[in-house]
């Protein structure tokens, strides 16, 4: 899994797997990617400070439950 945050656009993008996908809104600056089977493949998130409580939430992530 991949997450990254784009500060120049505001952007949040968790991709649970590298693939061609389609994408598909779900909400307004929110989408959903999945791949050619329908299983999800990542989300895309537009004004991710403003959804996410601000800057400082931003500079944190935290994995738990991670199993190899």
């Amino acid at each position: 899994m991949k997450i990254s945050y784009d500060a120049e656009v505001d952007a949040l993008s968790i991709i649970f797997r590298e693939t061609t996908v389609t994408t598909k809104r779900l909400d307004d600056g929110i989408a959903a990617e999945y791949d050619s089977e329908g299983r999800l493949a990542g989300l895309e998130i537009l004004d991710a400070q403003k959804r996410f409580g601000g800057r400082e939430t931003m500079r944190q992530i935290v994995l738990e439950g991670l199993a190899a």
